[in-house]
């Protein structure tokens, strides 16, 4: 995937969740956006690497390793993905360096030197979901998000526990075949939560005024 600015009539992204834990994850740049990279990063348990000549002290709290210098094409050395947080002269030579190692790269506010973009993410009861606008509008994506977040349920973890003991279930012989098994979640779901029975009707010689 080149690292070129999206256009309306190009190819759909392919959305996929890394697991990033215990690998190498290069941030470069040392400010408030590659602070909010890094934290995120790390909690996904990734080892997050900082290179930037000027570096924060909240951000060098987050992650494992600091280099304050400029960027050199070695850091990218056993990386497995690059956030860019720098200025868009050193976000251009990352993106080069990267793109000739197939090195995956996200960087921050220049969609035309990303071939990752992170979108808005929603995160509920071990449900987890995603909103991008392949770079276009990230305001548009956090609003997005922010609506999502309103129409998920409260008690999701009721959901993703029963969703769990179904699945369990149709591990076992004799279990329904997988086009079945959709229409049988939902209608599991629905008895999590039980209607009110309808009020008894009134005898027949009941006088209403």
């Amino acid at each position: 995937m080149s690292a070129r600015e999206p256009q309306d009539n190009g190819p759909d992204l392919f959305p996929v969740f890394l697991k990033l834990e215990g690998r190498d994850v290069l941030v470069v740049g040392g400010g408030r956006m590659a602070t909010a990279k890094a934290r995120a990063l790390s909690a996904a348990g990734a080892r997050v690497r900082v290179v930037a000549p000027e570096i924060r002290p909240e951000l060098e709290r987050e992650v494992a390793e600091v280099s304050r210098r400029p960027f050199e094409p070695s850091d990218l050395q056993g990386t497995w993905l690059v956030v860019a947080a720098a200025t868009p002269e050193v976000n251009r030579e990352v993106a080069r360096c990267a793109e000739a190692r197939r090195i995956f790269v996200n960087a921050v506010d220049d969609p035309r030197n990303a071939s990752v973009y992170l979108g808005g993410v929603v995160r509920r009861d071990g449900v987890t979901l995603a909103v991008s606008t392949g770079g276009r509008s990230p305001a548009l994506a956090g609003l997005l998000r922010e609506a999502l977040e309103e129409l998920l349920p409260r008690d999701l973890a009721r959901w993703t526990t029963e969703a769990g003991r179904l699945r369990d279930l149709w591990r076992l012989p004799g279990a329904p075949p997988v086009a079945e098994r959709r229409p049988l979640l939902l209608q599991a779901l629905e008895k999590l939560y039980p209607r009110e029975a309808a009020p008894a009707p009134a005898p027949a010689n009941e006088v209403h005024r």
